[in-house]
């Protein structure tokens, strides 16, 4: 699993010390990780063999020649780089995907369980506030779906 949110600088030759406990084998990434710009948020996407596998099925799910399986083969599999750690842990990242992520020196890496993002930190920090506020609603409607489902068992609700 790839946990926790690091900040991390990115070097002059863009190298970045990717955290030891996302190079393992249990996440696929004991090797390197694969590297492509997110699909969702303006960062990069990463993870090891595993996270790959899952965008591969879920490409192949989709019916051959469809705009949507054309789509993702086009961002996932056409846009990503496969790296490999040096010596120290690091990775070179490409001078494109940094330009396009906005990457610079400073860098924050985060965890979400099968697939990690590398952020600008400024890009970061304003993404982390809509997270944080969506997590919030998010938490509040299960409490209230699990208040409703007591409640129906105690036979106080229909």
């Amino acid at each position: 699993m790839f946990l926790s949110t690091y900040e991390k600088q990115l070097d002059g030759k863009r190298r970045l010390l990717i955290p030891n406990d996302f190079r393992t084998t249990e996440n696929g990434a004991a090797g390197g990780v694969f590297i492509f710009p997110s699909i969702e948020a303006d960062c990069l996407e990463a993870g090891g063999d595993r996270l790959f596998a899952v965008y591969a099925e879920m490409i192949e799910s989709l019916p051959f020649g469809s705009e949507e399986r054309s789509a993702l083969e086009w961002q996932v599999m056409g846009e990503q780089v496969r790296l490999a750690y040096d010596s120290g842990g690091r990775i070179t990242l490409p001078e494109g995907l940094c330009a396009e992520a906005g990457l610079e020196d400073t860098v924050v890496i985060v965890g979400l369980n099968d697939r990690f993002q590398i952020w600008s930190r400024e890009k970061w920090a304003a993404r982390r506030a809509e997270q944080r506020a969506l997590a919030k609603a998010g938490m509040a409607q299960i409490g209230a779906l699990k208040l409703a489902a007591q409640m129906k068992l105690a036979g106080g609700g229909s």
